[in-house]
């Protein structure tokens, strides 16, 4: 019997039930909704906003939260499908599932009191509330330590001021969680839209991440209720625990892009005649998609275990930093690759290689960059802090 050339290690089936369905559910709404206009999405630089409440009717925002806050109560597993099979649609759309469930639903979840649970979460899960993470700064994404937003105690309220940078779903989004210094350290505050002093800037002239808000956040004095303070966290603790629920997703979506182009790539080697025969007949092609299949192989092992140790409560960072070293790597050097085998037409959005190489040029970035993830490694394995060095 032939091999799935997507799975040639059979992972599907180290999958239950349950995580089967969402997968296939997932890949149905990506193949019907998302591909047909994701590549116009693209040259426009337009989110399709009007695939939200389907995407939450599908229950794809928190989807790993209780029922009683709207949330669809999936393992980490199924999180992890939804994430690899919406970003082979296209990272933007993933970015935007990762950054409401992981980045903004999580904190509320895990670090808010019941009644902000209560307030935000269900509207959240429903695409009625969207929102926004802000922690990165015009002056460095890679030391939040270096936070310059900060917050003061005034009466009953914070005062809030500062900047935010490179935040996605900034402008489409009713409020931001945000990280600021205070004389109790880092804190979080969920800051609504209409809040006076506050505004979202959209972030143009961008070669990545085209089908995504990406926006620069301003805090002008803003005052802040203390009931919009997350009350059960403090210090950076509270943002990189978010970060790994989010990074953790991240994993997965690359394994989606990579699929995508190699699956482009086989039919147009496929069809492609050259000297008198396909170009999938030739040995240099068949080299490098079979480099693909192996990598793709690989990625998807790393991922699925790295859920699995997820759901046993046993997933530690430096993990999660190996995955997404490793699987975004795979994914844009396979991205570029494909475009090079589609010669001339690769430069074009009617194919995803190109697409997806712009994009993952954002996701090997975004949430920590390929050397941090490396430094957290080779901090692991030597007991050396070498950042800052």
């Amino acid at each position: 019997m032939a091999l799935n050339p997507y799975d040639l290690y059979d992972v599907r089936s180290l999958l239950s039930e349950e995580e089967r369905a969402v997968q296939d559910t997932v890949a149905r709404f990506t193949d019907e909704r998302v591909l047909p206009i994701i590549g116009e999405c693209f040259d426009e630089g337009r989110f399709p906003t009007e695939l939200i409440p389907e995407i939450a009717g599908l229950g794809l925002l928190g989807a790993t939260l209780p029922a009683e806050y709207g949330g669809s109560e999936l393992n980490y597993v199924s999180y992890g499908l939804i994430c690899q099979e919406l970003e082979r649609g296209d990272s933007g759309l993933r970015s935007f599932a990762s950054v409401q469930s992981s980045l903004c639903m999580y904190p509320i979840f895990a670090y808010g009191s019941e009644e902000q649970k209560k307030r935000w979460l269900p509207d959240m899960a429903a695409g009625k509330v969207i929102g926004c993470f802000g922690l990165t700064e015009p002056h460095g994404g890679s030391d939040p330590a270096n936070m310059k937003t900060h917050a003061k105690r005034d009466g009953d309220d914070w005062i809030l001021n500062g900047s935010k940078m490179w935040i996605t779903n900034g402008n489409l989004a009713d409020i931001a969680i945000v990280w600021a210094q205070t004389d109790d350290g880092i804190q979080g505050f969920v800051v609504e839209k209409d809040f006076a002093g506050f505004k979202a800037q959209l972030v143009k002239h961008k070669m990545s991440l085209r089908a995504s808000v990406t926006s620069a956040l301003f805090f002008d004095g803003v005052r802040v209720p203390e009931a919009n303070r997350l009350p059960n966290v403090k210090g950076l603790k509270g943002p990189l625990g978010c970060l790994t629920q989010a990074r953790y997703g991240i994993t997965w979506g690359p394994i989606g892009a990579a699929i995508a182009c190699l699956d482009e790539a086989l039919e147009y080697s496929k069809e492609r005649i050259l000297f008198n025969r396909p170009v999938a007949a030739t040995q240099s092609a068949q080299i490098k998609m079979a480099d693909w299949a192996r990598r793709i192989t690989s990625a998807q092992l790393l991922s699925l275990q790295l859920g699995r140790l997820k759901d046993a409560g046993r997933m530690q960072p430096t993990q999660v930093s190996l995955a997404k070293w490793n699987n975004c790597r795979m994914a844009i050097d396979i991205a570029r690759e494909a475009r090079d085998l589609l010669g001339g037409a690769g430069i074009t959005t009617e194919h995803s290689p190109i697409r997806h190489a712009l994009n993952l040029e954002s996701v090997i970035t975004y949430e920590g960059t390929e050397t941090v993830h490396q430094l957290v490694v080779g901090r692991e394995l030597t007991g050396i802090n070498a950042f800052g060095g």
